[in-house]
């Protein structure tokens, strides 16, 4: 098995990456109560029940397309990559498809099934790592650090550091409430943990924080440890399957083709920069190409058929892959960790209270200083390069979407280098990606 993930090449060993594993996992099983919590809709009250999905078997739904996702994802592409469905595009399932356009959320399901198999086929035909490969060195750079300011600015919201604000739209929080302050302590003994030098310090400071947490009463005990009842999937699963099967006339709208659109495009660039970003701060880069891209790819195509399949939106590659690098990850094995550790919480669903926001956030914010560090490799000195690459960075929290950076910067990059006599320098690709993200702007935004 050390072989296989090849532990030697890479200079890991098991205890790195069950701990980057486990850290992964934590940083992102918040995901596995705000998912459901989130399709069914529990924000909006006095909602016809037939509009809901089941908040059960979206549970599990959630839980498996992970673990499938991140199962896929080690073993094949060897990555230490996780995949859970992906925040803003369950948003935009439940709040945009199923609220604002009336579609069903049977309809919506379909409308991922159909990406992820459009996916599927870029993936084998080499088309979406043709495209990776294309993007200049700088500008994966700047992704990878624009992703690190936007998980940073994340985590200071999930802390209640930085708020809403009406006047200047964002503001300093109450640092004197109890949740902000548990985040703050959390970050403080992180930050401790990591100048130490202390191997797994971002898994040592959640599990602190949520200890401290539960003894000042700042976070619930959990109510039990382990429970066998599981949730049922028949509410949600192969529904996504009943609109061809049963009801095809229902496909052929113009909502449904922006629904596939829309998430075929976000999660295509979201995982391209998380791809890109991970294997960036991990060291996996070679020349500046991601090796066994298509695999990787492969594996976030199949973890969103899967998941249309069980019942949940969009499976995609998370950023917060970066915590468990960071601890010591490196090998597709520490994936293969945080999928074992979502089937495992199926059972241990309970324990979860303990892993609240003011626990991870800290994670997140340490992790987006490691992140931000690629802006010393960025050549500054070329105004053609900085600033699509500057576009790029600020566009991603400003814009809360990796996505909207990317298209920003990537629309300036053709610009600034025609102007700067360089145009015969940009990949054809490039030039395609211009025009894509122009018609993003302007029919799907």
């Amino acid at each position: 098995m050390k072989k296989y993930f090849l532990f030697d090449e890479l200079g890991t060993n098991y205890r790195r990456e069950i701990i980057g594993g486990l850290t992964t996992f934590l940083a992102m099983a918040y995901i596995l109560v705000v998912n459901p919590l989130t399709l069914t809709l529990d924000s909006v009250p006095d909602l016809d029940a037939s509009l809901r999905m089941d908040y059960g078997a979206v549970f599990m739904a959630t839980a498996l397309a992970a673990a499938i996702g991140c199962l896929i994802m080690g073993i094949l592409a060897k990555y230490p990559i996780a995949l859970a469905p992906g925040m803003g595009l369950n948003a935009f399932f439940a709040y945009t498809v199923i609220l604002t356009y009336g579609i069903p959320w049977q309809t919506a399901l379909t409308g991922v099934l159909f990406s992820g198999l459009i996916f599927i086929v870029l993936s084998l035909s080499g088309i979406r790592e043709t495209i990776i490969n294309a993007i200049p060195a700088d500008l994966k750079l700047a992704v990878g650090a624009g992703i690190g300011l936007y998980i940073t600015f994340i985590g200071f919201q999930n802390a209640g550091i930085i708020v809403a604000d009406p006047a200047t739209m964002v503001g300093l929080g109450n640092l004197s409430d109890s949740s902000t302050l548990l985040a703050i302590f959390g970050l403080v003994v992180t930050v401790i943990f990591m100048v130490r030098r202390i191997k797994g310090g971002i898994f040592f400071g959640m599990i602190l924080a949520a200890i401290v947490g539960m003894i000042f009463g700042i976070v619930n005990l959990p109510s039990s440890v382990i429970d066998f009842n599981v949730p049922s999937m028949a509410p949600t699963f192969g529904v996504a399957l009943d609109p061809i099967l049963h009801d095809p006339s229902s496909l052929v709208t113009i909502e449904f083709l922006v629904i596939v659109l829309t998430f075929l495009f976000v999660d295509f660039f979201d995982t391209a920069g998380t791809l890109v970003a991970v294997a960036s701060q991990a060291r996996l880069m070679k020349d500046d190409k991601l090796p066994r891209a298509g695999k990787a790819l492969l594996a976030d195509a199949v973890a969103t058929v899967s998941g249309a399949i069980f019942g949940t939106s969009t499976t995609t590659s998370y950023i917060e892959s970066t915590a468990g690098v960071a601890a010591g990850a490196r090998s597709g094995f520490a994936a293969v960790v945080t999928g074992v550790l979502f089937l495992i919480s199926i059972l241990f669903y309970p324990l979860l209270e303990v892993v609240t926001s003011a626990v991870t956030a800290p994670a997140l914010i340490i992790v987006g200083v490691l992140m931000v560090s690629a802006i010393g490799r960025i050549d500054w000195t070329k105004f053609e390069i900085a600033v699509p690459a500057f576009l790029t960075m600020i566009a991603m929290p400003l814009g809360y979407s990796i996505a909207t950076g990317i298209a920003i910067g990537f629309i300036f990059y053709p610009i600034t280098m025609i102007a700067a006599g360089k145009g015969k320098q940009v990949h054809p690709i490039m030039y395609g990606l211009f025009i894509i993200f122009i018609l993003y702007f302007i029919f799907l935004v």
